[in-house]
């Protein structure tokens, strides 16, 4: 898999079972892993269906007995010659030569063309019906044999042999499907539409098949043999159907637990991996190595999780364009056009001598000022409770009690500014005028139906503004006025005192300035935040 490949909730078992290794095991040992993941269980899968064999034709069907001398040449040296000859043949036909057409998944970094993901979404059922023609070849030529030797064996042969094929072939499937999981992952990774399999119907008609329906077809097949042959014996009756029920148990369980677990796994998988969503982990995804619908229900779970990435990022984006109380209010709510009035104040802050600069620093250095003076008043605006509605170039506008309302807006913003105002003087090469005023003001939503920004216009704002050009000619480069200070609570309102009468620029009505107390400019900020 690819170095860079998240492996999900599931941990060190990204392909639902510690069997198949961590997602960042080596490519050789992946091979050798599978390899022996397909070879081994199909082996044994196919000498449980040659002992089922045995069992079924020398001692649980009716009919003349296999262990006899005239048949002790096929019993002892044909027979084992076949079954030797049939598992050496699907061991380097099947597994062997099966992977050998799947050697690009050693690559880590190879992506599977269209004709190598359909020979590995094809493979579980070319290997099963790979299966299936040696144990049809095994069927007719020992069902041959034994009915040359001995005719009233070919019923026995025929089916004992028929319903082990059934067995092992169905068995198989769930054993190949499980075994390439990682080689079916690089597929579906390459094209996630892409679906291989028979489902999770088919799996539990499998299992139905083997642990039911072959069973109780072969008791039928019985009971219908015992009613046409009066020398079956109520005991090889008995013995008939007590062994195929036991079998109908054991293969009903196993392959039951097999069916269970590929189901069950890709569901865990998206489980956890939900339950890290929830804990606000959006890193969290699913390699997707399921074909069937549960491989939908995988690729539907990073498909909503990358959603839910994006729609993070764009909240957070948008949370830093326009801010963030005002970014939840429109995702809250659908925005429209237009405003309502609203008591709020607003802080207006720029930096003194940003032309000089601009003309005698170079533009990296600028940036890094800037960046630095906007931390500061950010900072704080955001610690007052205030939203920065706008970057001016070397300005900035501040606004209080709006969107998100505010018990006293006109404290908070005095505050705030006696704040930024201490950490501006600690900065050498950092100085701005801070104007800050307070009354109604119409706050919403101002530009067109498809391109609007949130913004705050009115008297205050205006008055602000004014009173921050003004501020720069003073020395304590903050000035707000005494209707401002007189909407401020008490405990803000106690740092600051009032000064001479003025007339700010395009304004008709005349402004008592109001300005920080000379003995609390060095002192730390007491004010509501």
């Amino acid at each position: 898999m690819h170095s860079d490949e998240r492996t999900g909730s599931t941990g060190s078992a990204p392909w639902g079972s510690p069997l198949l290794g961590p997602a960042d095991e080596k490519s050789t040992i992946r091979r050798v892993r599978v390899q022996l993941l397909l070879t081994v269980p199909l082996l044994i899968a196919n000498l449980i269906g040659i002992a089922m064999t045995v069992v079924l034709a020398g001692f649980v069907l009716p009919g003349p007995t296999l262990f006899t001398r005239d048949l002790l040449l096929i019993n002892a040296i044909f027979t084992p010659l076949c079954a030797f000859v049939a598992l050496a043949v699907g061991t380097v036909w099947g597994t062997a030569a099966g992977l050998r057409t799947m050697r690009w998944a050693t690559d880590p970094d190879h992506v599977p063309n269209a004709a190598e993901q359909r020979v590995t979404a094809s493979a579980p059922r070319w290997m099963v019906l790979q299966q299936a023609a040696l144990w049809s070849l095994a069927l007719g030529v020992l069902t041959i044999v034994y009915g040359v030797a001995e005719p009233a064996l070919i019923p026995k042969v025929f089916l004992a042999i028929g319903a082990a094929a059934i067995v092992v072939c169905a068995n198989s499937y769930l054993i190949v499907e499980f075994a390439l999981r990682p080689v079916t992952a690089r597929v579906l990774q390459a094209d996630p539409q892409r679906r291989r399999g028979i489902g999770v119907f088919g799996r539990t008609m499998l299992s139905w098949l083997v642990g039911v329906g072959v069973p109780v077809a072969l008791a039928m097949t019985v009971a219908v043999w015992a009613l046409a042959d009066p020398a079956v014996s109520k005991a090889r009756l008995a013995v008939c159907v007590l062994s195929l029920g036991g079998s109908a148990l054991l293969f009903g369980m196993l392959l039951m637990a097999q069916v269970s677990a590929a189901t069950v796994a890709p569901i865990k998988g998206v489980r956890q991996a939900l339950r890290r969503v929830e804990n606000g982990d959006l890193d969290a995804e699913i390699t997707l190595y399921d074909g069937t619908e549960l491989g939908e229900l995988q690729s539907g779970f990073n498909t909503m999780v990358h959603g839910l990435r994006e729609r993070a990022m764009i909240e957070d984006l948008f949370g830093k364009h326009v801010g963030h109380d005002v970014a939840m209010a429109a995702i809250a709510s659908q925005p429209v056009l237009g405003g309502s009035e609203t008591e709020a104040a607003a802080l207006f802050i720029d930096i003194i001598g940003s032309t000089t600069m601009a003309s005698t620093l170079p533009a990296p250095e600028i940036v890094g000022i800037l960046n630095r003076f906007f931390d500061i008043v950010v900072d704080e605006v955001e610690g007052h409770g205030g939203l920065l509605n706008k970057f001016e170039g070397d300005a900035a506008l501040a606004v209080f009690g709006t969107p998100a309302p505010l018990a006293d807006a006109a404290g908070s913003a005095l505050s705030c500014a006696r704040a930024i105002q201490r950490r501006l003087r600690g900065a050498s090469d950092l100085d701005a005028g801070i104007g800050v005023a307070a009354g109604r003001v119409v706050a919403g939503n101002v530009g067109t139906h498809n391109r609007y920004e949130f913004t705050v216009i009115g008297d205050a704002v205006n008055e602000a503004a004014r009173l921050c050009e003004l501020s720069k000619a003073h020395d304590e480069r903050l000035l707000s006025s005494a209707t401002t200070l007189a909407g401020a609570a008490d405990t803000e309102a106690a740092h600051w005192e009032l000064g001479e009468t003025v007339t700010l620029r395009g304004r008709l009505k005349h402004t008592q300035l109001a300005k920080p107390r000379v003995d609390d400019q060095s002192g730390t900020s007491d004010g509501i935040g």
